[in-house]
């Protein structure tokens, strides 16, 4: 290398494993080919070259027998004649016994095989030191684990390579060329290197060929005569591939097919579900893992380094590896899509956390992989996307997801196709979330034609499209608008399906609800009974949906002022949902909340306050920090303050929930406007009383 840079801290670390053991030291600097193990090596001899006033000798193991490498050294430097009726095991051996005075070094670079080499090394002492480069795993031998260059001396050696001056002019690309190339010290210095030759050549044009060619790129493949490494970055993995059998290299490349990102073993084993589960991990532990192709993030969780995805990527598109390409990709999309319709309209923090190590690899079936999607899965693969990060109440990372799906679903199966219907519905959702309500109405519009269309006026589908809309309308308050498509819904439900069936019931508790914005209480209450009653008869006590249904009666009893009502209630629903939901559900948050409200109304704070904060700690662990939903319990924590006259306890709780809502929601959201207007007011009274 031109300069030796970001090595520093390894340097220390492998003079202090050769120096403390007492007898022999044997240590290797082990790690995947190109990451710099031979420069690390000469760079240590170099610099320690006057502690080890005993000599340095160096072998190349692949330049020849070591042995005779050791003898030769000795006749030259120390003019030792071994004996020559000795074997050449007992030439260095003789070597050995008269080396001269003071420490010594061996280095023995590029060890594939350790016994091999053993029988040519030193006598126990403490003066013989022993320093090996390998792309393997040597048992108990201490070890020095060299991993890429950090990101800083991965631009430090890029500097020194093409010039500070250059540099300078595109330094927006020069941070992407370290990245692109892995911080792999071999191809950081063959682009360097490359670059520093070819004057005229913009590091954006370089970065563009990298991109198109990836590995074949000419300046990856041209090591100078003056560089330490004699191979291109290709060839360096060669070596490694070439170790592999054929179970082995099926694996690397079924590896390749998964996203630069860290990878889950139990992701790869579904993916070759037909081979044996021990086999593979013997290929993965004992080939992979010890040849360094392969990296450990954790239990459970491998990666691969970018180039060599890219390595093996270009092995799997080349016989003998082409025909069984296919196969491999079709796996791969089927248990990606498999997790992506595991994952709710409403997923929970735990649910999210779980999935998140496979949203990566959805995300590259997504990208590069959407020809080997069935039509019947196409949406998967960006819904999935879209809902774990609307789930999160990060909506601006949501859209493009839904945007996409929309995109891809009409461009394969046509502007009028149920999925195009699903995939309006989706976006406008996002947007009514946020409530950019101008945006979303036209798309549930949009879905409910198409649905129109598609199924006629009279088919039960229709109806959900029919809700959406409403639903929209019942958000921006346009009651009027909202009331004739809920009714529209309910009577075709009840046309299609008959007077008593759990798809009524769910029209007649959209209605009750809507009655209850309203303010139409008393005829609410009858449409929520009977939803009930409904739900009762067809899905029995143990069911989420009658849960929702008394919660939702709850509500008006509570808005009518008939707490004594509405508490037995909002008890009861909460019991089912702690009985039949997960208890990290966000269903139990919301009559949770409900309590806390109307026992905050009622004037009851200890119970308010117990219930509040529960369903805000709820929402937290549930949502994260920053959804929606939290802010909305933190409002109503802080209204709960407020009414005790605690303002220095409710306004730091507004300003959060404000923080929260300008973050996630449009800024005229009326979520937002609620909180900004209860915040100033606060203030106000807070200014006032000083």
């Amino acid at each position: 290398m031109a300069e030796f840079v970001g090595r520093e801290k390894e340097l220390a670390h492998l003079h202090q494993l050769l120096q403390d053991n007492h007898q022999v030291a044997i240590a290797a600097i082990a790690g995947m080919g190109g990451v710099g193990k031979t420069e690390l090596a000469l760079q240590y001899a170099l610099k320690q070259r006057e502690f080890y006033s005993g000599g340095i000798c160096w072998c190349g193991v692949k330049s020849g027998d070591v042995g005779l490498q050791i003898v030769q050294f000795a006749r030259i430097h120390l003019e030792l004649n071994p004996l020559t009726d000795l074997d050449l095991v007992g030439q260095v051996a003789y070597c050995w016994q008269r080396w001269g005075e003071g420490e010594v070094l061996l280095v023995l670079d590029d060890v594939t095989i350790y016994k091999e080499i053993q029988p040519y090394l030193p006598p126990s002492s403490t003066r013989f030191k022993v320093l090996m480069t390998t792309r393997k795993h040597f048992g108990q031998i201490s070890k020095l684990s060299l991993d890429v260059l950090q990101p800083q001396a991965a631009l430090d050696l890029l500097r020194n390579l093409v010039g500070e001056e250059r540099v300078n002019v595109e330094t927006q690309v020069i941070a992407s060329l370290p990245e692109r190339l892995g911080y792999l010290p071999l191809g950081l210095e063959l682009v360097g290197r490359y670059l520093a030759r070819k004057e005229d050549l913009s590091l954006t044009e370089m970065l563009q060929r990298l991109e198109k060619k990836k590995l074949k790129e000419r300046s990856l493949s041209q090591p100078e005569d003056n560089m330490t490494a004699q191979r291109g970055v290709q060839a360096a993995f060669e070596l490694s591939w070439d170790e592999l059998n054929d179970t082995d290299k099926q694996l690397a490349c079924l590896l390749s097919l998964f996203a630069a990102a860290p990878i889950p073993w139990e992701l790869v084993k579904s993916c070759l579900s037909n081979v044996d589960a021990e086999e593979l991990e013997e290929s993965r532990d004992d080939k992979l893992l010890n040849l360094h192709l392969l990296q450990r993030k954790q239990k459970g969780i491998y990666q691969l380094h970018r180039l060599l995805r890219e390595f093996f990527q270009g092995k799997l598109e080349a016989p003998p590896f082409q025909e069984s390409c296919g196969n491999f990709k079709q796996a791969f999309v089927k248990v990606t899509i498999a997790i992506a319709k595991y994952i709710p309209q409403t997923p929970t923090l735990k649910l999210i956390t779980a999935v998140s190590p496979a949203m990566p690899h959805l995300a590259e079936v997504a990208k590069n992989f959407i020809q080997h999607i069935s039509d019947e899965d196409l949406i998967w693969a960006f819904v999935a996307q879209g809902r774990f990060y609307r789930g999160q109440g990060l909506y601006t990372q949501a859209e493009p997801w839904f945007k996409q799906c929309l995109e891809v679903t009409k461009k394969r199966l046509g502007e009028k196709h149920p999925a195009v219907a699903t995939s309006l519905n989706n976006l406008a959702g996002l947007y009514s979330d946020q409530g950019r309500y101008a945006d979303a109405e036209p798309l549930y519009q949009q879905a409910l034609q198409l649905m129109r269309h598609l199924l006629g006026e009279e088919h039960p589908y229709l109806a959900p499209s029919l809700n959406n809309l409403a639903l929209l309308y019942s958000s921006q308050g346009r009651y009027a608008d909202a009331e004739p498509l809920y009714q529209q819904a309910l009577k075709m439900r009840r046309h299609l399906l008959g007077e008593e069936h759990p798809a009524v019931a769910v029209s007649l508790n959209n209605l009750a609800l809507l009655h209850y914005y309203q303010g139409r209480y008393s005829e609410a209450e009858p449409l929520a009974l009977r939803a009930i009653e409904l739900d009762r008869q067809f899905l029995g006590e143990k069911y989420p949906d009658l849960a929702t249904d008394i919660h939702n009666l709850a509500l008006i009893y509570r808005a009518q002022g008939r707490y004594s009502e509405a508490e037995p209630l909002f008890l009861q629903a909460l019991k089912l949902k702690q009985l039949l939901l997960p208890e990290d559900h966000p269903l139990l948050a919301d009559t949770i909340y409900a309590l806390g409200y109307m026992y905050r109304i009622q004037g009851c704070y200890t119970k308010a306050e117990t219930f509040s904060i529960k369903a805000l700690e709820l929402d937290k662990r549930l949502l994260g920090d920053n959804h929606p939903y939290v802010a909305q319990s933190l409002n109503n924590l802080a209204e709960l303050y407020k009414s005790q006259g605690s303002y220095s306890q409710a306004e730091p709780l507004l300003q959060q929930a404000l923080d929260i809502f300008e973050r996630r929601l449009a800024v005229n959201h009326p979520h937002t406007i609620t909180v900004r207007e209860n915040l100033a007011i606060l203030r106000a009274e807070i200014t006032s009383q000083q």
